[in-house]
């Protein structure tokens, strides 16, 4: 069996028992080093106390991003060491340029969940990382538009740095903001990397090993591997909160997974009536930005309408109604787990079916994910308004813990 395994690897040009032994490598030690990281942040005070606005009821380390980036170097070291990643790194910067500015991202993040940081140095961190992917050669350079016969555009150098620098900025944020309940964060980026991961191995597949595809593979399966070893930490009860560290790390590495898996696909490589592969990148982008962009715009909103600033904290974001409509803390997580797990692993699967059956799928996938959403709803004789106003008010409940935003 191990032969014929390694019969198809050799034949596909698709390394996946080094991919595979690189991602355990990233977990195992993520998860190791997180429990060293928890006593280090609780001994130089590195610590999320209740406030007004949280629920969480006992002082919780944060800093968890420090055991994710240790698991993320770990495992890229063992890649460039391996015969079959090598090549890899000799023809492309990928992978260094995500240690360099994850280092970047990271340091900011551990200063922020230790001092604290105002918005505008949190941005500018942001965007130093950004700019170091992109100075290290990590950068859309084309981008297709299937609408109005446009097809392919090729970015000039400004353009390049501008889209890079906003779509990694924005992914960067956004998984800062859904960085909410326990568990979040982590599972979202597991699920979408490991989508950008299977999308990457079916671009190796279909190129015959590509070496242009061994960077958006390796830095996938390496961010799937960190965010795995750090959610029994960090999962519903959380012993440690990722904190900014982590949450940006995350954002930075699925920008940089998805710029590099797009940045060398083109409309000649596939073929017009091929499209949604060439917007797969896009959509596995949008599958991580849907869920915190549509919770920013209705805060926006709501909090519009009432007189208040946009900017003010409340108990309002889509995770705190899944919990006030009758999930449970782990419930609510695992929803939200399913929408964004449809859309990236629908974007992904493109590349290895027809798109009409993946959107057959796709579609009979949101059917069960509405009524998932629902239940407790449809199960809810005689709503008590003000029951719906707390997440579980039964005496025998579990308090709700949330992450420190």
């Amino acid at each position: 069996m191990s032969e014929l395994l390694a019969l198809a690897d050799r034949g596909a040009g698709v390394p996946l028992r080094e991919l595979a032994l690189v991602g355990l490598t990233a977990a195992i030690t993520t998860f190791f080093c997180t429990g060293g990281v928890r006593m280090f942040a609780t001994r130089v005070g590195a610590v999320a106390y209740p406030r007004e606005r949280d629920v969480h009821l006992q002082p919780t380390p944060r800093m968890g991003g420090l055991g994710m980036y240790f698991g993320v170097c770990a495992a890229i070291f063992l890649a460039s060491q391996l015969p079959a990643l090598t090549r890899g790194f000799v023809y492309s910067s990928g992978m260094p340029a995500v240690v360099v500015a994850g280092g970047i991202i990271m340091v900011v993040g551990l200063i922020d969940d230790k001092w604290g940081l105002d918005a505008l140095t949190k941005f500018a961190g942001q965007v130093t990382a950004a700019s170091v992917l992109v100075t290290m050669g990590v950068a859309w350079s084309m981008i297709y538009i299937p609408f109005g016969g446009v097809g392919t555009i090729v970015l000039d150098q400004m353009s390049s740095i501008l889209v890079t620098l906003a779509l990694t900025v924005s992914i960067v944020n956004a998984m800062n903001f859904v960085d909410g309940l326990d568990g979040l964060a982590a599972g979202l980026g597991l699920i979408t990397a490991a989508a950008i991961c299977i999308f990457s191995i079916g671009l190796l597949r279909s190129h015959g090993g590509d070496v242009l595809y061994y960077p958006p593979a390796v830095i996938s399966v390496v961010l799937a591997g960190a965010c795995l070893g750090f959610l029994p930490h960090n999962f519903h009860r959380a012993r440690i909160f990722m904190g900014d560290s982590g949450s940006m790390l995350i954002g930075l590495m699925l920008a940089a997974a998805s710029t590099t898996a797009a940045g060398p696909i083109s409309q000649s490589s596939y073929g017009a009536k091929d499209m949604f592969v060439l917007l797969s990148p896009f959509l596995l982008v949008i599958a991580v930005l849907l869920v915190p962009a549509l919770d920013a715009l209705l805060a926006i909103i709501r909090r519009t309408r009432a007189g208040r600033s946009p900017f003010s904290p409340d108990k309002m974001h889509l995770h705190h109604r899944l919990l006030q409509i009758g999930h449970s803390h782990r419930k609510a997580v695992l929803i939200i787990y399913l929408w964004v797990a449809i859309i990236a692993f629908g974007a992904a699967s493109t590349i290895f079916v027809e798109p009409r059956y993946a959107g057959a799928v796709v579609v009979g996938a949101i059917g069960i994910a509405i009524v998932a959403t629902v239940i407790p709803l449809l199960r809810r004789e005689d709503p008590d308004p003000v029951l719906a106003t707390a997440p579980d008010s039964s005496p025998a409940a579990e308090p709700v813990v949330y992450d420190e935003k």
